[in-house]
């Protein structure tokens, strides 16, 4: 069995237990960590498996709604960690008050999340998880690398100034490159590969959460000539957003690049053969 089949087929087992782990009890990591690994699932099922089924079709229906609603909690999760992280001495009032909404919203939505997570629903999505794993064809899978090449290819921005929605579009293209190309054979290259692709995500994602935080204040408090606490967390967007486009330009240039899982697999072969005949060379010397 490859690298990616095993991986997939762990992805299934992974995918239930998160789900068991969620519907114990809604603290933040278990929110992350479940909607990370239903979008790993979904990279599987919609990139790298050529012909999915009517069962993950259905499983990923079922898994998506508890994903779009735990987004909703996680989204807050990372306001309240911008917010708490920022040290400013302007409207420490209106700082307090943000917080205590936040916390007031993110209850709404546990209640909306927890009705989703009955015993009875928990236990169908468990069937389906096992008889989607069942059904899904690893043996056929695309070349994880090619498959993470093709997905930022399409993030590509076009000329011209980059907008937050162009920012937005490629934070979700390398959450998926990234995805795929974790299915991979685990050698220098693809580490180095994924590592360059998570210190994208995570500059994509920081000016992300900022930007959620100062339109969920502006919501509150007004434009930036109505609060200062407003008017500071746009200067820390703004500098996030450069941080943002920065990180693309360099996604896009030569320095991030796979090569195929076949070629990965070439060259470790030629490394080990090289290695052997310079030790048959060394003790024919000797």
């Amino acid at each position: 069995m490859s690298t990616a089949q095993e991986r997939g087929k762990l992805i299934f087992q992974k995918m239930e237990r998160d789900l068991l782990k969620l519907s114990s009890t809604l603290e933040a990591d278990n929110v992350h960590r479940f909607r990370t690994t239903t979008r790993r699932l979904q990279t599987l099922l919609e990139h790298l498996v050529p012909n999915d089924g009517r069962h993950q079709k259905k499983l990923l229906k079922m898994l998506n709604r508890i994903r779009r609603r735990a987004g909703k909690i996680r989204d807050i999760d990372v306001q309240l960690g911008a917010l708490r992280s920022l040290k400013v001495a302007q409207e420490p009032r209106r700082k307090t008050q943000l917080v205590q909404s936040l916390l007031e919203v993110r209850a709404q939505h546990e209640e909306k999340l927890a009705k989703l997570l009955k015993k009875s629903d928990i236990h169908e999505m468990q069937k389906k998880l096992r008889r989607a794993a069942k059904a899904t064809d690893l043996e056929s899978l695309r070349d994880p690398l090619m498959v993470a090449k093709d997905i930022l290819r399409s993030a590509t921005p076009a000329d011209g100034p980059v907008s937050e929605e162009t920012l937005h579009q490629c934070r979700l293209a390398v959450k998926r490159a990234r995805y795929a190309a974790e299915f991979s054979t685990n050698t220098a290259q693809t580490r180095k590969f994924i590592s360059q692709l998570q210190g994208v995500q995570d500059v994509l994602g920081t000016w992300h959460d900022w930007m959620t935080l100062t339109d969920t204040a502006v919501q509150h408090f007004g434009e930036v000539n109505q609060s200062s606490l407003v008017a500071v967390l746009h200067n820390v967007t703004r500098g996030k957003f450069r941080n943002a486009v920065a990180a693309i330009s360099h996604l896009h240039s030569d320095k991030v690049s796979p090569v195929s899982e076949a070629a990965e697999v070439d060259a470790t072969r030629k490394s080990r053969r090289t290695a052997r005949s310079s030790g048959d060379r060394v003790a024919t010397a000797a």
